[in-house]
């Protein structure tokens, strides 16, 4: 198995995530999201590269919580990797996000919209690298 942390998924990839669901009304769906941050924020204008990564992610984090509130979603866990117990990765995601959403069509809804679109450039400055895992109940 192959793992490689990414910022943006290809498009082929985002078609294929959001067509899993069938139809709009597709129930709840979990997103799994393992984070590594840079060691420095890295902005487009050069400004606050005193923060780190973690303190760039946490200015999307707060915005996005809102945002999925918003929709009726929810944060069911957010914490630091503290280990791995089955199985290897090269180097470990500094945190978890655990993200019920209540439909595929309702995430997609806001990660189009400009809401989301203005704070999306804190994850990207603290960001190294992510995976996101959907998955739904069944």
């Amino acid at each position: 198995m192959k793992v490689q942390n990414g910022l943006r998924p290809p498009a082929a990839q985002v078609e294929a995530f959001f067509a899993a669901a069938g139809t709009a009304d597709d129930g709840s769906v979990a997103l799994l999201n393992l984070l590594k941050f840079r060691p420095h924020a890295v902005y487009p204008d050069g400004n606050d590269a005193h923060l780190s990564g973690e303190e760039a992610y946490m200015r999307y984090g707060l915005e996005v919580a809102k945002l999925i509130a918003s929709l009726g979603g929810k944060f069911v866990w957010f914490g630091k990797v503290d280990g791995i117990l089955v199985g290897e990765v090269e180097e470990l995601w500094d945190r978890v996000a655990l993200i019920e959403y209540p439909s595929r069509a309702a995430f997609r809804q806001m990660i189009e919209s400009p809401e989301y679109k203005a704070i999306e450039v804190h994850r990207e400055a603290g960001l190294a690298g992510q995976l996101d895992i959907g998955a739904r109940r069944g």
